[in-house]
């Protein structure tokens, strides 16, 4: 009964992106302005999301997006000087100001769509101009570049010869099409950011604040910081932790890798690889169920299937990409002859679980809601709601003295807040009100109302970089909706590589990565599965399975320089070059390249029916197979790229592994047959030559 005792102590709030996000909000007036820019921000999103403020999903985008011009734009320019900060308000103020004439106006522009006016026109390229200024200053010029590029396509594409021409469209088309309705700035992801991506957001941020981070490192130091490497093995696992609840790989770098890093290099490991190690642990978090990334939410909007779906394809190769990325630091460290903490120094993960279990609760309240069929939307709602409970509550259990009543106060609590799946929503904004109310009277209480308020401002300033990404990719979405782009580019990989399907995935790979050293995920995937995804449909590629080919990739050319966004936020902590850092990621990373391409050949490693293995086997055995075979190849992978098994490799044990591992991920005939037996050939003669070594 003790354990059912403890009550959530306020966690130290997790710094945002970095670069200029990373800047407080700062005590000036300016600063105070933003601040609250930013808590109203979110809190318009909440009153959305539950249906408190009823408004057409058109509206909502419109000022979704107005509201991230108005805190983005003077935020960055917080810094700058006086002419650089006007500018900054003004165009704020501007775009802003187009939101509000799309609410304001909101039938008008419904009733004459596709005949604006001359005023609609003036409004749309505002809106245009503004949104370029501020993705440019708050993501850098690659992004904007290749959206204006799209945006130039479609106004003089009709100028190139064929096959890259399209029909001419008249520049108040073109403005209707970006500005207006729901193709351009206002399509798909931003839909998506509006909506799931801002509440997954603050629901990570609101655990975070309750003490998660803190419970995820004990559990990760107590099940491996004693092994070899533990160090590293303790960043891969808590990483992989975060990533349940927050989907976001620079946030996962600025709040694990504060302890990992510094541990990591304590222990012997050279500054670039303790950074590559916790970047790409904390990518990784946006392909980790439950809460996954800002492109799994986008990605079900766009094929049409429920986010459980996604989920469930993505769970085995989250495993497998965490479990490579655990190898490799396992192998590096025998390589490097590094040691684990002592056994002394771990904390107890038994422990750690008894003191803060409940701190899962609002997690598995998430997970069941969206494996039982409820809406992402509902489901981060109730989650989100549920920590907030949490926070609220233990603020008013911690002075209890008595044990039996602070047990008593958390089973009404429990209980009144379960009732949601009776009752229905409005009974936990009625707990929440109370609770409210019963904090503002104590002074403990009112500094917890406090850190939900600071984590209100922290949400909105986290989703910035996500939310005006998905605004800016809208562009080249509109255009290849609008010129047919998609159908030219697919016609020239199914040409191709339409009698071959590995060299047609080669070619999607490149194409993700190429656009990764410029671009972040989300716009990475939505210009990539556009153009590809319907080719590799066309190849026979089942639909969720080629799209979670081009998330994967995507995600890992976040790990690619010169961009490598996690590489360089693990920079200032690991006080190491951001570029050797992200060479350092992909090469730990490396292992894991191989699971979309197995995906692709074997369906079920994803959890799908179909493929010539699941019928030859049955989908249970076909499971098992694959995640065998996967592993196999992982390992041996691992083990030819570190140059290091249970001794260091000859360079032609490094050929012979890659061979084997090669065999293993194509999918023709034989090659099974061929990659396991020269797997055993390779683990037979390795420890061979190293018992014959020890003898001598």
């Amino acid at each position: 009964m003790a354990t059912a005792a403890a009550t959530p102590a306020p966690a130290a709030a997790a710094e945002g992106p970095a670069g200029p996000l990373a800047a407080e909000f700062g005590q000036s007036l300016e600063g105070r302005i933003l601040f609250w820019i930013a808590v109203a921000f979110s809190l318009f999103q909440l009153a959305t999301a539950a249906h408190v403020l009823n408004l057409p999903s058109q509206v909502v985008r419109a000022l979704h997006v107005g509201f991230l011009m108005l805190l983005g734009l003077p935020f960055v320019a917080a810094l700058a000087g006086r002419a650089v900060r006007a500018a900054s308000w003004i165009l704020a103020l501007l775009g802003f100001a187009v939101g509000l004439y799309q609410w304001l106006f909101y039938e008008d522009l419904v009733f004459r769509a596709g005949d604006p006016t001359q005023f609609d026109l003036v409004a749309g390229v505002a809106a245009l101009v503004v949104l370029f200024v501020a993705a440019w200053r708050i993501m850098g010029p690659a992004l904007p570049i290749i959206s204006g590029v799209f945006l130039a396509y479609a106004l003089w594409g009709e100028y190139l010869p064929a096959p890259f021409d399209h029909r001419p469209y008249d520049y108040a088309q073109i403005v209707d099409q970006m500005a207006y309705g729901t193709e351009g700035i206002y399509g798909i992801p931003t839909y998506v950011s509006s909506s799931y991506i801002f509440l997954f957001i603050l629901f990570g941020v609101f655990l975070e604040r309750t003490g998660m981070i803190q419970l995820f490192t004990d559990v990760s130091l107590g099940m491996v910081g004693h092994a070899k490497g533990g160090a590293a093995k303790v960043a891969v696992i808590a990483s992989g932790l975060m990533g349940t609840i927050s989907g976001s790989g620079v946030a996962n770098v600025v709040t694990t890798g504060q302890f990992t890093i510094p541990l990591m290099k304590r222990f012997g490991y050279r500054a670039a690889f303790a950074g590559g190690v916790e970047a790409t642990a904390s990518m990784g978090g946006q392909i980790m169920p439950p809460v996954m990334g800002a492109v799994a939410f986008i990605m079900a909007e766009t094929i049409g299937v429920p986010y459980a779906e996604i989920a469930k394809a993505a769970v085995v190769p989250a495993l497998l990409y965490f479990g490579s990325a655990f190898w490799m630091v396992h192998l590096e460290a025998g390589r490097s002859g590094l040691l684990g903490l002592p056994k002394d120094q771990c904390p107890s993960a038994i422990a750690a679980l008894r003191k803060g279990w409940y701190l899962i609760l609002p997690l598995a309240a998430l997970v069941y809601l969206l494996f039982d069929g409820y809406t992402p939307l509902y489901s981060g709602t109730i989650g989100l709601a549920l920590t907030v409970v949490l926070l609220l509550g233990g603020a008013i259990a911690r002075p209890i003295s008595a044990l039996a009543l602070r047990v008593l106060f958390w089973i009404v609590l429990g209980l009144a807040a379960a009732a949601f799946l009776k009752f229905g929503v409005w009974i936990i904004g009625a707990v929440l009100a109370v609770l409210i109310a019963v904090n503002l009277a104590t002074r403990g209480g009112r500094a917890t109302l406090l850190l939900a308020r600071d984590a209100l401002a922290e949400g909105a300033k986290t989703a910035l970089p996500v939310g005006v990404a998905c605004a800016v990719v809208g562009l080249i979405v509109g255009t290849m909706t609008l010129t047919g782009a998609a159908t030219t580019f697919g016609d020239f990989v199914v040409s191709v590589g339409e009698k071959n399907l590995f060299l047609s995935l080669v070619l999607t790979m490149i194409t993700c990565l190429i656009l990764g050293m410029g671009i972040p995920t989300i716009p990475n995937y939505i210009i990539t599965s556009s153009l590809a995804g319907p080719v590799l449909l066309h190849l026979g590629v089942p639909l969720i399975v080629s799209h979670m080919f081009v998330f994967y990739f995507g995600i890992l050319a976040d790990l690619t320089p010169p961009v490598a966004l996690a590489a360089f936020a693990a920079s200032p902590i690991a006080k190491e070059s951001g570029l050797k850092i992200g060479i350092q990621a992909v090469k730990i990373a490396l292992a894991g390249f191989v699971v979309p391409f197995m995906a692709v050949y074997a369906p079920a490693l994803m959890l799908q029916d179909g493929g010539p293995l699941t019928e030859a086997l049955g989908f249970p055995v076909a499971v098992a197979y694959i995640i065998f075979k996967a592993c196999v190849a992982i390992a041996l992978w691992g083990a030819a790229a570190v140059g290091y098994f249970i001794a260091p490799l000859a360079w032609w044990e490094r050929l012979l592994a890659t061979a084997a591992a090669f065999s293993l991920v194509l999918a023709v005939p034989l090659t099974d047959e061929i990659g396991f037996a020269l797997s055993v050939l390779f683990l037979t003669q390795h420890f061979w030559r190293r018992r014959r070594e020890k003898t001598s």
